[in-house]
This record gives structure tokens, sequence and C-alpha cells, in this order.
């Protein structure tokens, strides 16, 4: 009785502000569910202010890499820890998390991953008859519906000509001045103009970029996905033998464009393919080089600074680099086909020995697609989820208010 009479007043025992430091060192994953120790707790975690100050300021909250990967035609996805594949646990629900995604699948309806920004994954949900956008925290809950004008519901993926527009590029970011979140559709109407629109989930609506675009949206691949960093979204160009600067920015805060040149010494034609993904905050371009069984790596170490490209060359064809370790080390991984299951295969390239090692993998039933975008972790909301709670809160205010007047009127009556 005496040990449950302590734990019952373990909020009396340490100070608020003690208890909120405790928390604000806690994984995101773990505070998801400390929310229902107490209504204190509850009330602490699920603040706004909390959730920012957790997500900027929390080492925590920073160390909670994930990649995401979906299951084709399937309801289901996966997040795979990162930090933790290499570690000492080999607890595999500490590695690997199932979630279901937050709309209810149709038939024919095929979800596409666009990206990821602050703890939120932009899906794509595209059917038959309609074609949605959707912004989803995967650890909360906490999602929004947006529908696209600008996709036909009879080309809805954007590959090939038909009656209606033609999707080419999109991007999801965060302008921190406005704490607002932007979705932006590059896309072509049915006379092949171009157009750069984006999504304000503030204030819940769509507004045109009045700004021209460097070169057509044709030069980018349909559906390229942008990435958010410093404020900014970057796609890279499809058609890089024809561009220097083959990486494009669009700034968020000002609407306007900008490029930035892939390294001196490389040479396009020797190119496979090349894809642009974010390592450690910093711009980075990979690629596999023709009868090459390397791949290789250029990491921009300053933003928008030239001189800064640094090459990275992995002992390993198809290698896809996803984040760089706490140790320095990068971590990819790499699929595998049989005819029953996909086995994903995950590395760590040891930057100073030079040598790719610790080799884990890990099996799924049937086919999986994933994202360039690396996926952290948070209990952010987004801004219509505060607005309806300070709605909701000033309506029980003035429930509470007209109670307490109705109160004194039946006390002055008696």
């Amino acid at each position: 009785m005496e040990e449950k009479e302590q734990r019952s007043n373990i909020n009396e025992i340490l100070p608020l502000e003690l208890i909120q430091i405790i928390l604000l060192r806690v994984p995101a994953k773990h505070l998801a569910r400390l929310r229902f120790v107490s209504k204190l707790w509850h009330s602490l975690i699920s603040d706004p202010h909390f959730a920012k100050l957790h997500f900027n300021h929390s080492p925590a909250a920073t160390n909670t890499n994930a990649c995401l990967y979906k299951r084709h035609g399937g309801s289901v996805a996966y997040f795979v820890y990162l930090d933790a594949l290499f570690g000492d646990d080999n607890d595999a629900s500490s590695l690997v998390k199932e979630v279901s995604l937050p709309f209810e699948m149709k038939e024919f309806c095929y979800p596409v991953v666009l990206g990821s920004c602050r703890g939120f994954v932009l899906l794509d949900e595209i059917d038959r008859d309609s074609h949605f956008l959707v912004v989803w925290n995967p650890l909360t809950g906490s999602g929004k519906k947006i529908s696209n004008p600008y996709a036909s519901p009879s080309d809805p993926h954007g590959f090939g000509v038909s009656s209606g527009s033609l999707i080419h590029m999109y991007g999801f970011g965060y302008l921190a001045s406005h704490d607002d979140y932007f979705v932006v559709v590059g896309w072509k109407d049915v006379e092949w103009q171009p157009h750069m629109d984006c999504f304000s989930l503030r204030s819940n609506s769509w507004i045109n970029i009045d700004a021209a675009l460097p070169k057509p949206l044709g030069s980018f691949e349909s559906n390229s996905c942008g990435l958010f960093l410093n404020g900014a979204i970057h796609w890279l160009y499809a058609r890089l033998e024809d561009f220097g600067d083959a990486i494009l920015i669009l700034d968020l805060k000002e609407r306007t464009f900008s490029r930035i040149s892939t390294p001196e010494q490389l040479v396009m034609s020797e190119c496979a393919y090349m894809k642009l993904t974010i390592l450690a905050g910093c711009l980075a371009l990979y690629y596999q080089k023709y009868y090459s069984l390397n791949t290789e790596i250029w990491v921009m170490k300053e933003y928008k600074v030239q001189s800064s490209w640094t090459l990275y060359e992995i002992p390993s064809g198809d290698f896809r680099p996803l984040c760089i370790s706490n140790n320095g080390d990068i971590i990819g991984d790499q699929f595998l086909f049989d005819n029953i299951e996909q086995q994903i295969k995950f590395s760590i390239y040891n930057v100073s020995e030079g040598q790719l090692q610790r080799f884990k993998h890990h099996c799924f039933k049937g086919y999986m697609s994933s994202t360039d975008a690396m996926y952290t972790e948070s209990l952010l909301p987004l801004p219509t989820d505060i607005k309806d709670k300070k709605k909701k809160e000033r309506k029980e205010i003035g429930h509470q208010v007209r109670h307490e007047c109705f109160e004194q009127l039946d006390i002055a009556k008696g």
C-alpha cells in the first residue's frame, strides 16, 4: 500500500520543471506511450510548446533516424530505426515498427511516399476516382487530407499525356517564420504551360508561386520528389548532361529559385543513374558508374559552397546511403529479391578505415518500396491541430463560464 502511494505521488515529489527536463531527454517514440502515465504527463507531453522544445533542443529527438518502407499495393508500412541497427540491442521490436497508413485502402489505390519533414510524411493517395495528398505524423496519428486539383483522375501518376494536367514535381517543407508547412506541386496544364503552386496548411489554401522556373518542368522525372533542407526544397534535374547547375532550389520564404552545380570532377556520361539525398544535414549525390561495382557519393559539406564537395567511394554496387551514424559512418541499404520474400540488406561504411562492414538483413513478405527522404520521429502538431485545440478550449471555457453564471443565478433565486 505504501509503495502504491509513493508511485501515485511521484508528481508531488518531483517539481514540474524537473519532470519536463527528464522528459525532454526521452526519445519521441517512448513519449507517445508515456502520455498515458497520468493526466499531468498527458497535458505536458501533448502541449505544442513542449513538442517544439523536444524536437529543436533534445538530442534524443534528433537521434531517431528511420527509413520508411511500404508494401506494394497494401496499407501497411514499416519504419526501420537505423541508429539501432548496428547497436547491441538485437530486439526486433526496437528495430522495426509496423504501422497502418492513415486512410482506408480502396481497390486500385496506390499510395506513394513523396517526402518527409519534421516528423511528418507526405503521401500521395491515388485511386481511379480521386487524387489526394496526405500529411501524416505516424507517431501521433495526426494528419490532414488535401485535395489535389492539379492531378488528372484519368492519369493521376503523371505518366504520359491525358486530358488533364501532368504533374512533374512534388515538395514538402516548413517555413519557421510563419510556423507553416507547405506542399509544393509543379505541373503542366492541358496546353503544356508550366505552373508551380503550394498548399499552406496554416491557411488551408493553395497559393501560386509567381516565379519563373529556370528550366522547363520536362527536365525533371515525373513525380520528382524534392528534399527539404535549410528552409528550401531541392530537386535534381533528370537530364544532367544538359545542365551544369543540376540541383534546383526553391526558397520557401522568398519564393525564388536558385541552383547548385555538381562537382567539377563529375563526368555525367559515366553515371548509370544519379540520386539526390541528405546526409547529416548536407546535400549529397550518389550514383553507380557504368561497368563499375562501386557506389560513389559526393557530399556538400558546406551548403552552397562548390569547393566543399567531398567524395566517398563505397565498395559495393547499388548501395543507397540513408544517414550518417553517430560515429560519422555511412549507413545504407540494398534490395535483394527472390520468389517468396524480399530482403533488405543494411550495411555501414566505416569512413576512417574505408571498409564496408557489419551486414544485417531484414526480410519482408511481398515487394517493398522506399523513399530517399529520411523520417525523424516527433510529437509536433500541425497548425490546424493547434487551431482546433484552441477552439475546443475556448468552447470549453465558454461552457464553464455559462455554467457558473447559471449557478450564480440559481443561488440568487434561492
